[in-house]
């Protein structure tokens, strides 16, 4: 494939991930716009800004490093509870400067506005949206590759007809034709590309596999064949040949003796290679493929801290890096080039692609939701702890409580944020050194 089509397709990824990020705070935006939030900043990226515009009362920009985004809603901490002591302390002063800094965006005259008046539903239905967005993203692209693309399936149409009947197996399991090698019985029937088996040995065929299962047994019979061929279909005779084939373990690898040469088997043998086309699976098979990718991400990050010191060992040392190590944007991207230059058909390609997308989305969907400040999960277990206070407040007939005190919780997010770089850095490291080869 021509360095065009790589930095194509590069860009292509590229712009799929900022569409991914920036969807995500969409995500957050849009409800907290229509529950009357100010939202300030609307911003893809981080660090230095490289463009942006004002609409409104929105700053909406692309920032130069495409690690993440984010929106800034005004007022996600409320002011310190009436009687609380001075902040006292490192910790305290985080805290102190936290609130400080979320009560100086509110505008006077508009305390309503802020997003810590929100009620616990309009709260989770704000911080949810992110992650929910991405869902979707996963969903629509799961869609496309399933429903839209297809799954490559071998059908019962002959791709190829063989010359001949093998006569011995090559040392990579390879067929073999001798000089005094006979016709295939394909080739010796008439069979010829194109021609789609409908029928063998009297039977109804409808898989390949099923003709496999046709073809084994016979070996040595004259059966007759019936082949669909320009919309007609064509009667034929056939006599199955024997042949040895190598035996292949449940890898799919061939089994060797002890002189380490190929075990091979018995078998009936007539002679065609099937073509394969895409074929579209059915809606139903939709929700089933997105709750694996979701389960099976959940599982990775609930081992996650194993994970990292697994691709921190296999970067920096000898061992070879496992294909379902964890990556950063960087070895996504990677992968992305290794599939692009594999010059594989572009269907294929853009089915990978597309499933890449997904599966990033599916990530970013489940990462987002661990309770921890600053992601979204963080600010969820917040508003659910509020709302059951203010719940049990109702109950017991008491007065209801004000804003859960979020910025107590800033030591924490701060830590969480140091630890997600840290893990970052080190992630985009390895796969720098020693990324992550699928193809």
């Amino acid at each position: 494939m021509d360095a065009l089509s790589v930095v194509v397709g590069i860009v292509v990824v590229l712009v799929g991930i900022l569409a991914s990020i920036a969807l995500h705070e969409v995500g957050h935006m849009v409800p907290a716009k229509r529950f009357g939030v100010r939202v300030s900043q609307y911003m893809v990226g981080f660090g230095p800004t490289l463009w942006s515009r004002v609409r409104g009362e929105t700053e909406y920009g692309i920032k130069a490093i495409p690690l993440g985004g984010y929106v800034r809603l005004v007022g996600m901490m409320p002011p310190a509870p009436a009687g609380a002591r001075p902040a006292t302390g490192f910790f305290g002063q985080i805290v102190a400067d936290a609130r400080e800094a979320s009560v100086a965006e509110v505008l006077p005259g508009e305390e309503h506005r802020a997003f810590y008046n929100l009620s616990t539903p309009k709260k989770l239905v704000v911080m949810l949206g992110g992650p929910v967005m991405n869902l979707l993203i996963a969903v629509v692209l799961t869609f496309v590759v399933l429903v839209g693309i297809g799954v490559q399936t071998v059908t019962t149409t002959v791709g190829a007809v063989s010359e001949c009947v093998p006569t011995a197996v090559g040392a990579e399991g390879e067929a073999v034709c001798g000089d005094d090698a006979a016709p295939s019985p394909a080739l010796a029937a008439g069979l010829e590309p194109g021609d789609e088996i409908v029928a063998f040995a009297g039977e109804r065929v409808t898989s390949w596999e099923q003709l496999v299962g046709l073809i084994e047994p016979v070996a040595g019979e004259q059966v007759p064949v019936v082949v669909d061929r320009g919309g007609q279909e064509v009667a034929l005779t056939v006599t199955v040949a024997e042949r040895d084939r190598p035996v292949v373990d449940d890898a799919g690898e061939v089994v060797l003796d002890a002189d380490g040469r190929p075990v091979t088997e018995r078998t009936g043998f007539l002679g065609v290679t099937p073509t394969a086309e895409y074929v579209p699976l059915p809606m139903s098979r939709v929700p089933e493929a997105v709750w694996q990718q979701v389960s099976g991400t959940a599982y990775v990050i609930a081992t996650l801290p194993v994970r990292i010191g697994e691709a921190a060992v296999q970067a920096f040392t000898d061992e070879p890096r496992s294909q379902d190590s964890v990556m950063s944007v960087v070895g996504v991207g990677r992968i992305a080039v290794d599939v692009i230059a594999a010059d594989a058909p572009v269907v294929a390609t853009l089915q990978l692609l597309l499933g890449l997308l997904a599966a990033l989305n599916v990530a970013l969907f489940v990462f987002n939701l661990l309770p921890l400040l600053p992601l979204d999960g963080g600010h969820v277990v917040n508003a659910l702890y509020e709302g059951a206070k203010r719940t049990v407040a109702r109950v017991r007939g008491a007065p209801v409580p004000g804003p859960a005190d979020v910025a107590r919780m800033m030591p924490v997010a701060y830590v969480v944020f140091v630890l997600l770089l840290g893990t970052g850095v080190l992630l985009i490291l390895a796969d720098i050194l020693d990324p992550v080869r699928i193809v």
